[in-house]
């Protein structure tokens, strides 16, 4: 060292300046590996988490894709020698009477719930036009008759007067097809009047039948058209083809029930029926069936067969929901399903059942009776078979289904998968 730099040295020690300690090339790259090892290490770290939740994640999406489910066990049922169909009650006869004239309503003398006997007035319509109508038509008629009357006797006339030389052929001709038209003048007049009278003999409404009133759509001073329209302020007229009497004949009470197929050999004339209504608890109504389609409605699988019961005494209403008894004779076993699990097609209803290795196969059945939640298979489907009883609308043949119970939770998924 040279003088200079010693008495730099010392006067630098006497400022109080310290010389920054002196590293070493060796321990320098000992902390250049220690680094480069704790990066690798957290890369290898990362690269073996994040493939791991990968793993996870494709574990859950295997497990889950497939579509949740829930089965059940069809409950069997050994059917009993009668079977409980669902059914409506109609009126026997049931007649909407609209207007056949145009007026003015003057009176009507029954409303709903009366009885009334074949021919009874129900209302009165006022048409003073068509009444004007009909005197101007009649005095046609009286105009035409005369002037036939008079064609005749020149024709009788000519005709006695053409042997004598008297009148030429040609004017006989004329008279006697003179008298030809006028007595097709006659005949046209006679028939503007009938009609006419026949459009006033509907001013007054009467019952067709014997019956109940089971509507009443007029009231006095209304104005009534034949053609179904109603005149509205401003708009003109607006057609409605409302009825302004329902007529119903409840003497006897019809009730269509559909008669699934397996039991239609048993759905014959005069087959005995009890009928059972709520309102009713714990009594029976006695009905014959009288008629049937004679024919099984490929889409329902079911016969149309008509119950009559008698209602004289007038405690069944028309409308009402009832639920008939008919005796088989014979029993057919049925499984019963919850009306969620069928599959309807148009070729028919369908079951899916799941297999042991949770794949569905989707089957085609005979439905029996609707029983409103549940329903009767009564074949296509074996006892003990677990069916899907909720299968999504994209369920196809052996596809891989994950049973569920109602109980477990929808948002239990690994943590990773939730990340």
């Amino acid at each position: 060292m040279s003088g200079e730099e010693q008495k730099n040295r010392q006067a630098g020690h006497e400022e109080g300046f310290q010389e920054p300690p002196t590293v070493s090339r060796g321990g320098l790259f000992i902390v250049i590996v220690i680094v480069l090892v704790i990066a690798v290490v957290l890369a290898v770290v990362g690269v073996l988490r994040r493939k791991h939740s990968s793993s996870e994640l494709a574990e859950y999406t295997d497990t889950t894709s497939a579509p949740p489910v829930s089965v059940e066990t069809p409950k069997l049922q050994q059917s009993a020698t009668e079977i409980v169909l669902p059914g409506n009650m109609q009126a026997y006869t049931l007649a909407p009477i609209y207007a056949r004239t145009t007026g003015y309503v003057k009176s009507w003398s029954h409303d709903i719930g009366s009885r009334v006997h074949k021919g009874d007035l129900l209302a009165v319509i006022e048409t003073p036009e068509l009444d004007q109508q009909l005197a101007s038509a009649k005095a046609d008629l009286a105009t035409a008759i005369s002037n036939s009357g008079l064609a005749k006797i020149t024709a009788d006339r000519y005709k006695d007067l053409i042997g004598t030389n008297a009148v030429s052929q040609q004017d006989t001709d004329n008279a006697i097809s003179q008298l030809q038209a006028r007595n097709a003048e006659v005949a046209s007049a006679e028939a503007n009047v009938r009609r006419l009278e026949q459009l006033v003999s509907f001013e007054r409404v009467v019952a067709p039948f014997d019956g109940v009133v089971t509507a009443r759509n007029l009231d006095i001073g209304q104005l009534i058209s034949a053609d179904g329209s109603t005149p509205t302020a401003g708009a003109g007229t607006v057609r409605t083809n409302r009825e302004i009497f329902d007529i119903s004949s409840v003497d006897t009470l019809r009730v269509f029930v559909n008669v699934p197929q397996v039991y239609a050999p048993d759905a014959k004339k005069g087959v005995t029926a009890t009928l059972t209504l709520p309102q009713y608890p714990g009594r029976t109504f006695k009905g014959t069936l009288v008629r049937t389609s004679d024919a099984v409605d490929p889409a329902t699988r079911t016969l149309l067969a008509e119950v009559d019961v008698d209602n004289r005494s007038g405690e069944l209403l028309p409308g009402s929901y009832t639920q008939v008894h008919l005796n088989v004779s014979r029993a057919a076993p049925a499984l019963i399903v919850p009306v969620s699990a069928a599959i309807l097609k148009e070729d028919g209803l369908y079951v899916a059942t799941v297999d042991s290795d949770h794949r569905a196969h989707i089957k085609l059945v005979t439905p029996g009776r609707d029983f409103g939640s549940t329903i009767e298979i009564l074949s296509g489907l074996e006892d003990g078979q677990q069916i899907i009883a909720n299968p999504p609308d994209s369920l196809t043949e052996g596809q891989q289904v994950r049973v569920v119970s109602p109980k477990d939770d929808k948002h239990d998924q690994p943590t990773e998968a939730k990340r």
